[in-house]
């Protein structure tokens, strides 16, 4: 029991790490104190997403008397407002006219810019719902429509925003060209796998390489063409015949005018995790930060690695640390009872749980960088081979895709509070010495 407490412990300030790299008022700092901004007549700032407070809270008091004006669009108001820089309330998941009404402002922010103006456009995870800027002719509703439409389907982020960038007047490059010719400096905190630039936030800043066509393309590749709103379909008939401007394309004059810069990533994270784990001691394997895919079978794999390093000491001997990043999705299933509640961190521990069950001083841990989990309080749980023995219901918890109230049950929920950041999930099987 002590060898498990122990493990534990060490796990969650393995997480607390990667957390602390994360910090999007720390990066934010520190990308800015190396730039000389006396060359600038007028700062703006700009942007949007969960860590949108704490990232122009800390641009503010680095840059002060220098930023001219600004405003973001966030998920939740801080308790003091900042002076030089609004932050509009706006919905999030779902986007809502606050949004479009804070994004219509940005717009006209960048807009308003000149050539020895600066455009600082803070971007975090959620920025692509909290920037709904939609294309004239085209409501909010209408395009919600088409984004619900891609995803029953099964459409590829990719895909989804190949679509979503051409019935936007803000995504997909479109914040760059309307700030040209001022400057533009995009700090991004990605939340996307493999940091794409044209992902992150849709890429208000990013150059843009599909088209129109593309869109199009997605959409009869689903059937779901004819099935879309009239304004859509006649939008992007319309750009395919060249009576709309495309979103901008890599090599396009306004791109250099803009330095888009990742200051905050899941690999950053993950690698912080990675340092502080070997100061504790551990031999450390990260095993990728690109681990996407059913969250149930992600487990079962990561269960597998643990009994293999504790019975044959692959890939590396205890004591071991394994890390993995990225971000699974969880298939609802469900038994009936309609009061299953959890997210993809919960319910990947709660499938490891009958994988490690009777392993000694294993640990295995998932959570949330932004600190929510789903639609809880939780960032995720931490789990031991004792855990089944503690509550054998472990089955019957999945199978309701009930992880928040299984771990609740047993003290094993992990929970920060909001963390204002968002950088995925952090994953880590701990391997001691085995007795």
């Amino acid at each position: 029991m002590k060898l498990e407490a122990r493990l534990r412990r060490q796990a969650l300030a393995i997480f607390k790490a990667a957390l602390r790299a994360a910090n999007p008022a720390e990066r934010v700092a520190e990308r800015l104190a190396r730039e000389d901004f006396t060359r600038y007549r007028h700062i703006y700032i700009v942007g949007a997403g969960k860590a949108g407070a704490a990232m122009a809270r800390a641009a503010e008091r680095l840059l002060g008397r220098r930023i001219t004006g600004g405003l973001l669009n966030v998920k939740d108001l801080p308790a003091a407002p900042l002076r030089r820089i609004k932050l509009h309330e706006c919905g999030h998941p779902l986007p809502d006219q606050r949004g479009v009404e804070g994004a219509r402002r940005i717009a006209e922010i960048a807009a308003a810019a000149g050539p020895d103006d600066l455009v600082l456009c803070l971007i975090s995870g959620g920025a692509s719902a909290l920037l709904p800027l939609p294309a004239d002719g085209i409501t909010l509703d209408e395009k919600q429509e088409v984004t619900k439409l891609l995803l029953a389907c099964g459409a590829g982020i990719h895909q989804i925003n190949a679509v979503r960038k051409h019935i936007s007047r803000i995504k997909g490059g479109q914040l760059a060209r309307l700030a040209y010719p001022a400057q533009v400096l995009a700090l991004l905190l990605s939340d996307v796998i493999g940091d794409d630039l044209d992902a992150i936030g849709s890429g208000p800043t990013a150059p843009d390489a599909s088209t129109f066509a593309t869109a199009r393309a997605v959409l009869e590749k689903y059937r779901i063409f004819e099935r879309v709103p009239a304004s859509v379909r006649e939008r992007i008939e319309c750009g395919e015949r060249g009576r709309i401007p495309e979103t901008p394309k890599p090599g396009d004059a306004i791109f250099q005018r803009v330095r888009n810069v990742v200051i905050g990533s899941n690999r950053m994270a993950i690698d912080a995790a990675a340092s502080h784990a070997r100061q504790l001691g551990f031999r450390t394997l990260v095993l990728s930060t690109y681990v996407e895919g059913e969250t149930r079978e992600i487990a079962r794999m990561h269960a597998a690695i643990a009994k293999e390093i504790v019975h044959t000491g692959r890939p590396i001997k205890p004591p071991a640390c394994v890390i993995t990043g990225g971000e699974t999705t969880v298939t609802l299933r469900g038994d009936g009872r309609g009061d299953g509640l959890g997210g993809r961190n919960q319910e990947f521990v709660l499938s490891a749980v009958s994988g490690i069950a009777g392993l000694s001083n294993v640990v295995v841990l998932s959570a949330g960088t932004d600190g929510s989990d789903g639609p809880t309080d939780a960032a995720g749980a931490i789990a031991d081979g004792r855990t089944l023995a503690r509550n054998p219901r472990a089955a019957e918890f999945l199978a309701s895709n009930d992880s928040y109230h299984y771990f609740e049950g047993l003290g094993d929920l992990i929970v920060t509070g909001p963390t204002h950041t968002n950088v995925m999930d952090v994953r880590l099987i701990l391997v001691g010495e085995q007795p």
